[in-house]
């Protein structure tokens, strides 16, 4: 009788060793399978701020820029690209592809946009991805970049 106990109490005690197994592998997987979905959010957004850098870029806008936010935790996006021009029809120009490449092959468009009234200075949020397009003389007072020194920064070239 207490040989048939003791093999019970062995074969619960083995159960449930089993079973915290099986939980660990699928924490393991649940773990791997949402680091594999932020990696992929990644690529995506960097994918699209390479976009929108190109589409400035197609209209002479100049000193293109992204700061790669993310790190800092405290931002109210993951990416700020940056650009200038030396007229407001030049700015607005920009902007104007940035929208339409945003569309055409992204099939994204604008959350919200400020600025275009007078285009000194339109801004562009696409969620994770806020684009500041200056007018020259205005890049150069506000300088924006200098405010975020802690952060990565890529700079694109025609």
């Amino acid at each position: 009788m207490i040989k048939k106990e003791s093999v019970k109490r062995s074969a619960v005690k083995s159960a449930k060793t089993a079973s915290k197994s099986v939980k660990k592998a699928a924490d393991v997987k649940a773990v791997a399978k949402k680091s594999k979905a932020i990696e992929a959010k990644k690529n995506v957004e960097e994918d699209e701020v390479n976009l929108i850098a190109d589409a400035i870029l197609d209209k002479k806008g100049q000193n293109v820029i992204s700061l790669d936010l993310r790190e800092l935790g405290s931002s109210i996006c993951d990416f700020f690209v940056i650009c200038n021009a030396d007229s407001t029809t030049n700015v607005s120009a920009i902007a104007d592809n940035i929208e339409d490449q945003m569309i055409l092959k992204l099939k994204k468009k604008v959350l919200r946009s400020q600025g275009r009234e007078n285009s000194f200075w339109i801004i562009m949020d696409y969620g994770s991805i806020v684009v500041h397009i200056f007018q020259t003389q205005y890049r150069d007072f506000y300088r924006l970049e200098e405010l975020w020194g802690d952060c990565k920064i890529k700079k694109y070239q025609d």
